[in-house]
């Protein structure tokens, strides 16, 4: 097929292709910046989802809209989505010479994740859990049942053990 066969008269500005799934021609959108977007057509909330960021905008049906894009899990903070399982009553401790939260999982230094407790006999101490390099799947049923069973996590042990809190997280 021509170009010359196209039954639409009007000439494209920035040209023609062939489009296979439509089989027909259509005309090239251009650059980005010769594109009419009118003020109505723009639907920009302010922020995006829990978990999610705003990573400029796009243009989806006609419309402008929030590119929201998934946080990866290393730029994920676990400060509004772990809130719901620890006590409100989060007290500060002070562990080497500086305040610390206790009982609230943050991102680790050494391992994925870290979190501060006081033991048995009253002490901080910093409890270091989870592989770096992987990512965990808990919305993964046989995942989550292969993990809770490997680690025994219907009985998790003490709080300032590495187990429980990765039970926790499971």
């Amino acid at each position: 097929m021509k170009i010359n066969d196209i039954t639409n008269e009007e000439a494209c500005k920035y040209g023609r292709y062939y489009c296979s799934t439509d089989k027909k021609w259509k005309c090239r959108q251009g650059p980005k910046q010769d594109r009419d977007v009118s003020e109505e057509k723009q639907r920009l909330d302010p922020k995006c989802w829990d978990g999610y960021k705003k990573q400029g905008t796009k243009i989806k049906g006609g419309v402008r809209v929030n590119n929201c894009v998934k946080v990866s899990e290393s730029e994920y903070t676990y400060e509004g989505d772990l809130s719901m399982w620890y006590d409100d009553a989060l007290t500060e401790a002070e562990y080497q010479g500086r305040q610390v939260p206790l009982g609230k999982p943050m991102q680790g230094d050494v391992k994925k994740f870290k979190v501060y407790v006081k033991n048995d006999k009253g002490n901080v101490v910093k409890v270091n859990f989870g592989d770096p390099d992987m990512k965990i799947r808990k919305s993964n049923p046989k995942a989550r049942k292969s993990f809770r069973a490997r680690h025994n996590c219907d009985n998790p042990g003490p709080r300032d053990k590495a187990r429980y809190w990765s039970c926790r997280k499971w």
